[in-house]
């Protein structure tokens, strides 16, 4: 049984992200050579890649992706095949190494790699127990419900003193519950001490470096961080929450740094390559924009969206629906650093719904033809809580609306819209996080997927009324992970110091509209609460979702009237 979140590089390196509530596996497999070539394997939520840079230069030689199947075998259910994982994994190296060897490179010289995310298999057969179970899944949500019922005040922050997190079906403690409640082959296989549980790195790092025959059961401190048995502060698994939620800890992995050689890739063309860096995908990110000093942030625009800032070597605790997290930990010897993380369920999430379920656009690509189109979602207005609401709110049971409808609407104002909705939740993380660190964001750094949208681009900036600054490179999380594997002691090819880092080309996005007298906090209008009213005949659990909409509609008063 699977979960996700890492990262792990094979000088090569790996990050993945399915240690919160639906699977995201990134295999980062970095190479590294001795002309300072690093390959990375990245495991996301829909596809394995292998990514080849330059560790000098950090510019990308070549990569390879193939895609993962999701299944969706009940409503609100997400699930991944860890086999197809780790066989799409062999294949992603295997067509990279041939393009290697195409571009006049000797593939004997490589040195590295990275990896990561969450399941059980069983250490005798090295078959897994159950499929992945990816992190937007909220089959855990009666699961969640029960555990909050159970805590002090019934306060879903109980832990978070210990975790930095909410209890909510995003992590994977709760879903390791939730198989060892209702998979029998789960259960038995854990009373016989014959299961392991790890994120997707772990499954991966295991699987490379022997299997049943020896494999390495580890994980990185970046990942571990997500699942609510971590404790941030110890750095290491924490008694008390295994307790908590009736979790063996024999069955967890070791954990690691960020940066080290965890063991040898044991078969295929890159046989006795050191995997040598292993990252949650986020946390990837946030080396690969190279936000090494306290107060830097970035936002990923993927599947969802995630805000980071590093805070330094101290955890700062949220009291606006923030996460704490583990940022990195570059070196065994190295101090760990924490972050400050907004996240949000649904973002390019939204583009594949509109291309897939309504057919509204064909391809994701056409979403940016047509909001250009209409250049206002006259008054409309989308909240995609597909999966409920995550920050700064973390309620499971809000659901998706579409309002503001009238005879003129049409697709190119729906696709305008969506694009806003994932701006809106961006400013509200990034007001959140303001409120948390006392200093306000001056620019914004982004990467990911979608920022290749220039019209969301430009709009973010508007919205935030803020600078926004896209790398020219948009695959930081993958060149993240490359970073890690490479500077592990060991193998040496990338120097982290700050006169050493590779200098990456990046194009800014300034607002273009009059931010004066723009407010971040925010009221009900007249306006908003005659929305309200309209919203309101929706039906149930959608509280936080006309809230939402409400904030969307203000901002939408505020700056564009």
């Amino acid at each position: 049984m699977f979960f996700c979140r890492p990262c792990v590089n094979l000088t090569a390196g790996v990050y993945n992200r399915f240690f919160t509530s639906s699977i995201v596996v990134i295999t980062c497999l970095l190479f590294a050579l001795p002309v300072c070539l690093s390959p990375l394997i990245c495991s996301s939520s829909t596809y394995n890649k292998t990514y080849v840079f330059n560790a000098k230069t950090a510019k990308l030689i070549s990569h390879h992706k193939v895609e993962i199947n999701q299944n969706f075998p009940k409503e609100g259910w997400v699930e991944e095949d860890p086999k197809e994982i780790i066989q799409s994994v062999y294949e992603c190296m295997e067509r990279t190494c041939e393009k290697l060897q195409q571009l006049n490179i000797d593939i004997s010289n490589i040195k590295g790699g990275t990896v990561r995310r969450p399941w059980f298999w069983d250490k005798e057969t090295g078959e897994p127990l159950y499929n992945a179970i990816v992190w937007l899944d909220l089959r855990t949500q009666s699961t969640v419900e029960r555990l909050i019922n159970k805590a002090p005040g019934k306060n879903k922050n109980h832990l978070k003193h210990k975790t930095g997190l909410p209890i909510s079906t995003y992590f994977s403690a709760v879903k390791l519950r939730w198989l060892l409640d209702n998979v029998d082959e789960v259960r038995q296989a854990v009373m016989s001490e014959r299961a392991l549980f790890g994120t997707v790195d772990s499954w991966i790092i295991w699987c490379l470096t022997g299997g049943r025959n020896g494999g390495v059961h580890c994980t990185d401190v970046t990942n571990a961080s997500r699942t609510m048995l971590f404790n941030i502060h110890t750095m290491d698994w924490d008694p008390e929450l295994c307790r908590y939620f009736d979790i063996p800890m024999e069955i967890l992995p070791k954990v690691r740094s960020s940066s080290e050689i965890y063991g040898l890739v044991k078969s295929g063309s890159l046989t006795g390559v050191p995997i040598s860096g292993c990252l949650g995908d986020q946390s990837a990110a946030l080396v690969g924009q190279m936000c090494f000093g306290e107060g830097d942030a970035k936002n990923t625009y993927g599947t969802g969206c995630f805000l980071l800032r590093n805070t330094g070597t101290k955890p700062v605790m949220s009291d606006h629906g923030l996460l704490t997290t583990i940022a990195y930990k570059l070196g065994t010897d190295r101090p760990a650093c924490y972050a400050l993380e907004g996240s949000v369920a649904i973002a390019g999430a939204v583009v594949r719904w509109l291309k897939d379920n309504m057919g509204i656009v064909q391809s994701s690509s056409e979403i940016e033809k047509l909001a250009a189109a209409a250049g206002t979602s006259y008054g409309c207005y989308f909240v995609p809580a597909f999966s409920g609401l995550y920050a700064p709110y973390w309620e499971p049971s809000a659901r998706g609306i579409i309002c503001g409808l009238t005879q003129f609407t049409n697709r190119n104002h729906l696709a305008f819209a969506a694009l806003e909705a994932v701006c809106f939740q961006t400013r509200e993380i990034l007001d959140a996080m303001n409120l948390d660190s006392g200093i306000p964001l001056t620019q914004l750094q982004v990467d990911g997927g979608m920022t290749s949208n220039r019209l969301l681009m430009q709009l973010q900036a508007d919205i935030l009324c803020m600078p926004v600054v896209r790398p020219t490179m948009s695959e930081t999380t993958a060149l993240g992970a490359a970073m890690a594997a490479g500077a592990a002691e060991g193998v040496d090819v990338w120097s982290l110091s700050p006169g050493h880092l590779p200098q990456v080309m990046c194009e800014k996005y300034e607002p273009q509209i009059n931010c004066e007298g723009t407010s971040s906090s925010f009221t009900i209008n007249q306006g908003s609460q005659t929305w309200c009213q309209v919203i309101l005949v929706q039906g149930p659990h959608t509280d936080q979702s006309i809230l939402m909409c409400i904030r969307s509609i203000k901002y939408y008063h505020k700056i564009y009237k």
